[in-house]
Parts: C-alpha cells; structure tokens; sequence
C-alpha cells in the first residue's frame, strides 16, 4: 500500500511540473501583457519598457519561468498586477487568500450536501428497484443535471427571486466575513452545484448497490438470519462505496471548474470570479499561481480517491 501510495505521488509531481510548464507558455504567448494592460493599449516608448522591467517582463522566458517556479516552491506566488496600480507591493496570496477561502466554504457545503443526498437517494432506489419510487428519483434527479449549469442557475432565479422573491439574486460577501454568516448568500450557488451533479452520482451509487445486493456474501447473511438493515450497511454498502468514491471525487474535482461558471453568474467573490478578473487585466502571474494551486487540489483528490479504493475494497489492491 505504501508503494502504491508513493508511485501515485510521484505521478502527481511529475504531472504538476508539465502543468506549470503548460500554463506558464500558454499564458506567456498570449497577445498583450500586463504593462500594456495598466497603461492602456496606444502606450509605448520610455514609460512602457520601464514599467516591464519593473514587471520582470523583459526577461527571457526561461529565467521567468524559473524565477516563478521557485518562488511557488519556497510558496512565494508573486506580486499582483493590482499592486502596481496601487502603488504598493501585494503578493497574490493577499490577493487571492480571501476569495480561496470563500470558494472552499462554497465547495465544501455543496460537496457535503452532495455525498449526503447520493448516498441516501441511491441506496433507497437500489432496495426500490423498478418501483415508483426508483423512476421518479432518478428522473427527478437526471433533468437538473442535463442542463448547463447558467441555464439551470437562471432557472433557479426565476423561481426564487423573480417569481418566489425569497433569495437575494447575487451572493455578494462582505470582505472578512465567513460565508456561513450569510447562508441565504449560498443557497442558489449551492443548488446550482447539486443540480448538475447529483443525478450521475445517484446512478452510480444505485447501480454498485445493484450489484452489491446480488454478491454471495449478502445473500449468506441473510440465509443466516442476519437484520436487513446490518446486512445493507455492513455487507452492501462497502462494496457498494468502491464505484462511488471515484464518482465523488469526479465531483470534487468538477467543483473546481464548476465554481467559475457559478461564482460569475451569482456575483459570488470566489477564486473563480478572481480568476476571471486576472486574466482580463493579463496578471499572468495571479493566473499561472491560481491554476497550480486548483490543479495541486485537482491531483491530491484523485490521489485519495484510489487510495480510498483500495482501503475499501481490498479486491482493489495492487
């Protein structure tokens, strides 16, 4: 297990070093900079050359590139575009730590009330398979998440704002202020998340139920007298979990880019919103850092999903 672990880790290290390269060209060849940005498109001359070598922009890429990486190794992100404009030093970390925490609270609920409503909602189609109960649910849960997630988001706000008038339309959040103050701010980003991704989650926890139920060891437990509900949870549900923590980490990692879209439609000051602020004004810096700190998250899930795959399924193991 523990070789299993590091050859896994490994692997995410060595996908995070492409990434870093990827986002830094990527971000690099794109038209414009962020000197240009600030001082308008027509500058040119004195002003714009010493503004970029403030910047760090007349040198070679390589020694960017390498500059940057060090930096984020030693967890240095760089000085934000803003603070030039402000006349003042601002790290991307100040920049960007209050909307990090903004957007985990927004994923850590909508991840939570995710798993919470797959696991009761799947289990209880799988012991009504074919039943009303079974159709309904699973088409119930299946329209919400064939929509994109603007469409079903405007949705939302026809019903609750404009028809309903019980939500406020935008999640505005007072900077220094946790989320959970204001959790009427949460609902709409928060229904939004669950619409678009519990219906597949629900499926897969009903179809390893399925097969869960039919395996011999459940079928001895209850020749042996064993309460029904013991031999669910004690027989069922673990092998039942195998496909489901690898459907919840898909979850988790979606929510990463899924936030984006929410966190503009909403007005929600999020990692996501910010991120789409930095790349408007060309801060490829703010924009190389957000990225490897979303794709760090994105490789550590995946991680512990097949980690917690193999612990719960001892089948699984390497």
């Amino acid at each position: 297990m523990t070789g299993y672990v590091v050859k896994r880790v490994a692997a995410g290290l060595l996908t995070l070093l492409v990434l870093s390269v990827l986002v830094f060209v990527a971000t690099s060849v794109l038209p414009g900079d962020a000197a240009s940005a600030l001082l308008g498109r027509q500058a040119k001359g004195e002003a714009l050359d010493a503004l970029r070598h403030e910047m760090g922009l007349d040198q070679p890429l390589p020694k960017q590139y390498w500059d940057w990486l060090t930096g984020l190794l030693h967890g240095d992100l760089g000085h934000s575009v803003t603070g030039y404009v402000a006349g003042a030093d601002v790290s991307v970390w100040s920049q960007i730590s209050g909307r990090l925490t903004n957007s985990a609270v927004l994923a850590a609920v909508s991840f939570v009330l995710i798993v919470a409503l797959s696991l009761l909602l799947g289990v209880y189609v799988a012991l009504r398979k074919g039943r009303w109960q079974d159709h309904l649910i699973s088409t119930a849960t299946l329209v919400p998440a064939a929509l994109p997630e603007f469409v079903l988001g405007a949705l939302l706000l026809a019903v609750f704002v404009t028809w309903l008038d019980l939500l406020p339309p935008v999640s505005l959040i007072t900077p220094g202020h946790n989320p959970l103050e204001t959790p009427e701010l949460l609902v709409l980003p928060v229904l939004t998340l669950i619409g678009v991704t519990v219906g597949a989650s629900v499926r897969m926890i009903r179809a390893g139920m399925l097969e869960a139920l039919q395996a011999d060891s459940v079928a001895v437990a209850r020749l042996n007298g064993i309460a029904e509900p013991k031999v669910i949870r004690r027989y069922a549900l673990r092998n039942a979990l195998a496909p489901g923590i690898q459907v919840f980490a898909l979850i988790a990692q979606y929510l990463v880019g899924g936030l984006l879209i929410v966190e503009v439609m909403f007005g929600y000051p999020g990692i996501g919103k910010e991120l789409v602020d930095a790349v408007t004004i060309h801060d490829n810096t703010e924009v190389r850092s957000v990225t490897m700190i979303l794709a760090v998250f994105y490789v550590a899930v995946t991680i512990v999903a097949d980690a917690l795959v193999v612990l719960a399924v001892p089948k699984a193991r390497p």
